[in-house]
């Protein structure tokens, strides 16, 4: 059954490209969390671009007007995004009603005022248990068998090899800086559950920072486990057994990875909690990764 869910995941987000855009409108309303008169909070599905783009004919932006409508009435104008969530990635998201609120909001995630927390699954644990990682991030093509992009760390220090002091090294000109702070909910299956906090915005900052910072990939991030390869994630013999997966199926593993809170300071201070998704869930179960236990 895990084999064959694993796959539904997979499916499931082909099945929202090929949904009626009113159909993927209905999906978001259902999923709302919070609105007022200036914003509505939905519920990010799994598999479902922010932006348009080739090969996508779904995503959150064109159904925009269709939402505002379902939302208010048929005269309402179409809500704007204020934020953007990577395409895998689930959980709380910020729409504002008008272009003036959508411009507002913008302006506190850029100066930092929005409190981010999202929580993973991954692979290992992280040492220390708790931190910050700041390590600047640069987009850089990788030179294989299948040339792509990727995003990874540009540090600004390294250790000398010959007495293992840590030196100042010249700074990328493209690297952007990136702080993310993380704390160990619970661990178990050679997995953990985190929790994540990017102080900055930088595109896949959390992913980066986890597999290449930490050393801990999160778990279906088929993408940033390797650097110079574009192949499914290697899990421990341990985490395939608690999840009843064979490693010729962890390619279908989706990513764990969710927006999990948003604190907002719009006039008041508007607090956003989102559970996780059910896929999410049923994995910390087979995990055993027990918040209560811990």
């Amino acid at each position: 059954p895990a084999q064959k869910r694993v796959r539904e995941l997979a499916m499931l987000s082909k099945q929202l490209q090929q949904v009626h855009p009113n159909v993927l409108a209905k999906v978001l309303k259902q999923g709302t969390l919070y609105q007022n008169e200036e914003i509505v909070v939905i519920n990010k599905p799994y598999g479902l671009p922010v932006h348009g783009g080739p090969g996508i004919r779904n995503c959150i932006a064109d159904v925009l007007p269709i939402l505002a409508k379902m939302l208010e009435n048929m005269k309402a104008k179409p809500l704007h995004l204020c934020h953007r969530l990577d395409k895998e990635t689930t959980g709380v998201m910020v729409l504002a009603r008008s272009k003036e609120v959508a411009e507002r909001i913008r302006l506190l995630f850029k100066t930092r005022q929005v409190e981010k927390i999202y929580w993973a699954i991954s692979l290992g644990d992280p040492d220390p248990t708790e931190g910050i990682v700041e390590i600047p991030i640069v987009e850089k093509e990788v030179r294989s068998h299948q040339s792509h992009y990727k995003m990874t760390l540009a540090p600004n220090y390294r250790l000398s090899p010959e007495d293992g002091k840590v030196v100042k090294i010249r700074k990328n000109r493209n690297a952007e800086s990136a702080v993310t702070r993380y704390r160990l909910l619970a661990r178990s299956s050679a997995c953990s559950l985190l929790e994540l906090q990017p102080i900055t915005g930088v595109k896949h900052q959390i992913r980066v920072h986890l597999a290449y910072g930490l050393g801990c990939p999160i778990l279906g991030d088929h993408k940033y486990s390797h650097w110079s390869k574009l192949a499914p994630q290697k899990l421990p013999e341990i985490t395939l057994k608690r999840l009843k997966l064979e490693q010729s199926k962890a390619r279908h593993l989706p990513l764990h990875l969710h927006a999990h809170r948003l604190s907002l300071p719009l006039g008041e201070q508007i607090d956003l909690v989102c559970k996780p998704p059910l896929f999410f869930q049923k994995t910390l179960k087979k995990l055993e990764l027990d918040l209560a236990n811990d």
